[in-house]
């Protein structure tokens, strides 16, 4: 769930016209009579979309929409407990091979078709049938799934050939698709499959199983959404809801002044003091959220293969001053950062890693230890050529990355490394990362971020060998680390999962494909005079949410 920014100021005025005039009546049957309804909640973000395409989409605010246009066989409360959602119950076998769900009946999609088992059924069959091609990017979710069978229209059964200790968190995770959509995609290869635009064609909204669909999307600059008619469950009170895209932080803090907007999804760190000062209501909580120093670890990379070696990457972490980079990047509102695996999803997190300290003394020590002398510009010379490389940036993420980066270089100059940026937008930046044809060869270094699962399966699963061209951004591939998840992923006993989780924390900090910077707070904002109903999501705030609860319950104020 990689979490990127984006777009342009001059679109504020007509976005916000759109997101107003598009609203849909303000009738609504939900019953309670103490409570405003209507209105449409219009959030300021700088994370734009890639693509809402599920099987191709991995930008946060992608999945947001995902969240509320699609329903789900469970999903996170408030507290990361999983709750039902389209599945009311589910139980499994007593040898983990067998798990039933029983669904809500007599659901319908928002074009009147049923929505049924067929459709959960369907929709996991084509993920395993294309697993490694068109649906990679989700097979971590189905591992060791043999098939998915809807026994009654509102019963499906799941079937594996091996037990698998994380079922419920990674079956919960995929939106269920509607067939009568999709499965015309779904023939051949399958490749078809990822040319599907899902997005509002000839002024008809995307087809949705969830409280809202998607009735207009303008790439980088909003996404509209409003009630869907036939949602089978809690009705929301607003009419609708959208993102408004922003590629200027201070544009975007404007348009909160303003009343163009009615929050902001992670308010910039800068801007915190502004917010609060002008009496909006600034939400604070521990994020999910990590800032990663990328080194590609593809063995096979042809130049600057120094960069592969455990002892470089052990020196470069001592040469990152964390505390510095929390300070000026963040404002102070964050944490160092250890592991892939952040303290917000609780337990899972292995607190006996620790980042090693900044220490210039013993970077260089290490430096001078591998051979790599100074040259005369006071930069060292590695198999023949300076100690030089450039680092990529996403252009969404440079007002924190940007600064991040020039207390790295500002430090990596004093033991004797030149970095460089090359900020790119962030599908060219990806691209530029996994060039050519998902070989990853010419890239040296980058700079990133995720928002992770609560459950650690996905974002280990970033780091497997079968991940190139797909979710992988560092060619990190180790077979051993490989048969570690594939073990943790059949591992019923809670205990033994959790031990092997923490030996795959600690091999990725031993081999630092990633050197995980810092974990920010997450900052939200909002017009608290106009609006109320807000309830922040542990590790993810008020809008970038794993459950479809939170704007269900936010509402206008009397």
């Amino acid at each position: 769930m990689r979490l990127f920014n984006t777009r342009r100021m001059v679109i504020v005025a007509v976005a916000v016209i759109a997101l107003t005039g598009a609203a849909c009546s303000s009738a609504s049957n939900n019953s309670s009579p103490t409570v405003k309804q209507g209105g449409v909640l219009r959030i300021g973000t700088d994370s734009t979309i890639d693509s809402l395409n599920p099987l191709v989409g991995f930008q946060a605010n992608a999945y947001a929409v995902w969240q509320y246009t699609y329903p789900y066989l469970g999903e996170y409360d408030a507290h990361n407990n999983i709750v039902p959602y389209f599945a009311r119950s589910w139980q499994s076998s007593s040898d983990g091979l067998t798990w039933t769900f029983h669904l809500v009946s007599g659901a319908k999609w928002s074009d009147g078709q049923p929505l049924t088992a067929k459709d959960v059924a369907w929709t996991f069959n084509t993920l395993v049938k294309f697993q490694n091609g068109p649906t990679a990017i989700w097979a971590a979710n189905a591992v060791h799934l043999k098939d998915a069978v809807a026994t009654a229209p509102d019963t499906v059964t799941f079937h594996y050939s091996h037990p698998v200790g994380n079922a419920l968190s990674e079956l919960i995770l995929m939106p269920i698709l509607p067939q009568h959509v999709w499965a015309r995609y779904a023939t051949g290869s399958g490749k078809a499959l990822l040319t599907y635009p899902n997005t509002p064609q000839n002024g008809q909204p995307v087809i949705s199983g969830g409280p809202f669909m998607l009735v207009k999307y303008q790439k980088d600059q909003l996404a509209l959404l409003r009630r869907n008619p036939h949602w089978w469950g809690r009705k929301p009170h607003i009419d609708g809801w959208g993102f408004q895209i922003f590629s200027n932080d201070d544009a975007m803090v404007t348009s909160l002044e303003s009343h163009q907007i009615d929050a902001i999804e992670t308010v910039p760190f800068t801007d915190v003091g502004t917010v609060r000062s002008r009496g909006f209501k600034l939400v604070q909580s521990p994020g999910i959220l990590f800032y990663d120093f990328i080194f590609n670890s593809n063995p096979n990379k042809p130049n600057h293969r120094e960069l592969l070696s455990p002892q470089i990457r052990k020196a470069f972490e001592y040469a990152i001053d964390r505390g510095q980079i929390i300070k000026v990047a963040l404002e102070g509102y964050g944490t160092r950062g250890s592991t892939i695996v952040p303290p917000a999803t609780g337990r899972w997190h292995n607190p006996n890693i620790q980042p090693l300290p900044f220490d210039l003394a013993k970077a260089n020590q290490i430096l001078d230890s591998l051979g790599y002398a100074k040259g005369p510009n006071g930069i060292r010379m590695a198999g023949g050529h300076p100690m030089a490389y450039q680092v990529i940036i996403p252009s969404n993420r440079l007002s924190i990355l940007g600064r991040t980066f020039q207390i790295i270089q500002s430090d990596f100059q004093k033991i004797g490394v030149r970095i460089t940026e090359k900020v790119l937008d962030p599908s060219a930046a990806f691209d530029a990362i996994t060039a050519p044809n998902s070989k990853y060869l010419n890239f040296d270094l980058a700079m990133w971020d995720w928002i992770p699962a609560v459950d650690p399966s996905f974002i280990l699963n970033v780091m497997m060998c079968d991940q190139y061209g797909s979710n992988s951004d560092s060619a990190y591939c180790n077979h051993t680390y490989d048969s570690l998840w594939t073990e943790q992923s059949s591992t019923v006993n809670k205990q033994q999962r959790l031990s092997i989780i923490y030996r795959m924390q600690q091999m990725l900090f031993n081999d630092r494909p990633y050197i995980v910077l810092m974990y920010p707070d997450v900052l939200d904002a909002y017009d608290a005079i106009h609006w109320t109903g807000m309830t922040p999501e542990v590790g993810y705030g008020l809008f970038q949410t794993s459950g479809s609860q939170p704007l269900l319950a936010v509402h206008e104020t009397q």
